[in-house]
């Protein structure tokens, strides 16, 4: 039987990272880690913490990532759970190769992301959080026949097993226990950028039921979020409901 590459799209800010620790914790399972962020920063010149070192670890020729994303397994591991953000999918980058993928789409509110995000960076627009490629990614893979499944963030933190077991079941394959916690600490495949967004997870030994917060935006947050709320609603209308 072939293996089964689970290409998970999120935006920053996310539970992005757990998700990869409960999968990784699977004993049937390798994972990526954002393979197209190097290219990503070289393409863009954008100035992320830890830049040079990612271009320098990483590869900077999103082909060559593609090659490698849809080629042999690590291990020969029956599945493998590959880590994207969406809005490392530039313009220019082909993306025939997706389909080759089993594709799965996780979303959060854009308020939530955007008050977020700017707590570690000052600048933002409406393409660094990933809801406006997700929306675009979505209407691609669905016109092909084949619409990814869309998982919220806050339902899935109200209730991670059962959103899982669903998630299993879609695909095919069947669910783990081993899914729900995992040893704190870092792995060997975060990616280098690790020590600067995951001292969370690298604390966390499960996910963390879900947080009120007030929210309050102004001025370029604020009209940022409010330009990826359609997308986030149009995709919030399709997701998996458990």
């Amino acid at each position: 039987m072939s293996a089964l590459r689970i290409a998970m799209w999120s935006g920053p800010r996310n539970i992005s990272t757990a998700m990869m620790r409960a999968w990784e914790n699977r004993p049937d399972c390798v994972v990526s880690d954002e393979p197209l962020y190097a290219a990503y920063l070289a393409a863009t010149g954008l100035d992320h913490p830890g830049r040079d070192e990612v271009i320098a670890d990483g590869e900077s020729d999103w082909r060559r990532v593609a090659d490698t994303l849809t080629g042999p397994v690590p291990g020969g591991a029956p599945l493998w759970y590959q880590k994207h953000m969406s809005h490392h999918l530039l313009p220019d980058m082909e993306r025939g190769w997706i389909r080759q993928l089993r594709n799965v789409f996780l979303i959060r509110d854009p308020d939530e992301v955007v008050a977020s995000y700017i707590r570690s960076r000052a600048e933002i627009a409406a393409e660094d959080i990933g809801l406006l490629q997700q929306a675009e990614l979505y209407d691609e893979l669905a016109d092909a026949g084949a619409p990814p499944p869309v998982i919220d963030a806050g339902d899935f933190l109200r209730d991670p097993e059962a959103h899982l077991r669903a998630l299993c079941e879609l695909l095919g394959i069947g669910f783990s226990p081993r899914m729900l916690s995992w040893p704190p600490g870092r792995r060997d495949s975060d990616g280098i950028w690790a020590p600067y967004w995951y001292d969370a997870v690298w604390k966390s030994t499960g996910f963390q039921p879900p947080q009120a917060r007030e929210i309050h935006l102004q001025d370029r947050p604020r009209e940022v979020a409010d330009a990826c709320r359609p997308a986030f609603e149009r995709l919030h209308a399709a997701r998996l409901r458990v």
